[in-house]
């Protein structure tokens, strides 16, 4: 017998409720927090080295923002001891890099740079050039923080050399990762060869976020040398090339790369205006990891710069 119009609408209202309740049922459930034992326990039981250490480094930062510096030592320091043993070189070096760069940050000099010696060990076995060049380049500058600048200059010489032997679709991506790891250093007075490289592959480009941070990276080598027009120029170019593109989260990316590098020659109120402009763009992204993750570097980019501004 046929249902009624009232009682298909009543069965419908069920259904509503039936899967509405369980969801609002579920969301008053708070997830228990773990405590750092806890935490420290299940980093070891990580399936692999390289996930062991970057589980434990994730607790030895928390440890360091509760004020727990020795706490955060000793768990830096484990964390660089799983990554002793032998393992692929690009799931272990940029592990070690990143350990080394926690280290330098709290002051463990001395564990940064054996993690650091460690790491281009392993990039040297490396075959693809471009992240060669990559790792090189981050070690390097991470190597200035640990203070050793003989170490920072060498390694960055590496990278440069790298680059410079990468195929000519890829070298400007290499060479801008180059030209960043000299500003991060400090060292761009000696990169003035890979930034006239970076501007020549750069000008070859057509991907329009590829460029932007090209342009911007040689831009920021520029800023530190003191050659302010020549940045100017080249900011300028870097951000005609990141507005082009069409994408949300590689418009993003590319603005936020124009933002810090016109951050670098001094004019913060025109960073934050782009970083505005990118934080537009992040929120436009569609898959939830991706847009936390730039809309992250986005904001607490900006929130740096309004400290600065307010200084």
């Amino acid at each position: 017998m046929p249902q009624s119009t009232s009682s298909r609408a009543f069965l419908l209202v069920l259904v509503g409720l039936a899967m509405i309740l369980p969801a609002a049922g579920c969301g008053t459930k708070k997830k228990a927090t773990l405590t750092i034992k806890q935490r420290l326990e299940k980093a070891e039981k990580e399936t692999t080295p390289d996930r062991q250490a970057a589980a434990l480094l994730k607790v030895a930062r928390s440890q360091f923002t509760a004020n727990d510096e020795a706490g955060a030592k000793e768990t830096a320091v484990k964390a660089f001891e799983r990554l002793k043993g032998e393992g692929d070189a690009n799931a272990f070096a940029p592990r070690l890099v990143d350990v080394a760069g926690f280290c330098a940050e709290i002051g463990e000099h001395k564990t940064a740079k054996e993690a650091l010696g460690v790491a281009c060990s392993l990039i040297d076995s490396i075959t693809d050039p471009v992240r060669q060049a990559k790792l090189f380049a981050d070690a390097g500058a991470t190597y200035k923080a640990s203070v050793d600048s003989t170490a920072a200059k060498a390694t960055l010489k590496k990278a440069a050399e790298a680059a410079s032997s990468a195929e000519e679709r890829f070298r400007a991506e290499a060479l801008a990762a180059v030209a960043l790891g000299y500003t991060r250093s400090g060292l761009a007075d000696a990169a003035s060869d890979v930034a006239d490289q970076l501007e020549e592959a750069a000008k070859t480009l057509e991907e329009p976020r590829a460029k932007a941070e090209a342009l911007a990276a040689a831009a920021g080598v520029q800023a530190q040398t003191g050659k302010k027009k020549e940045a100017a120029k080249l900011l300028e170019d870097a951000e005609a090339a990141a507005k082009s593109v069409e994408r949300s989260e590689s418009r993003a990316y590319a603005l936020l790369a124009v933002a810090m590098a016109t951050s670098g020659t001094g004019d913060t109120k025109k960073a934050l205006a782009l970083l505005k402009e990118a934080d537009k763009a992040a929120d436009k992204v569609a898959e939830p990891a991706s847009q936390k993750k730039i809309v992250d570097k986005v904001r607490s980019t900006m929130a740096d710069l309004e400290k600065k501004l307010k200084k």
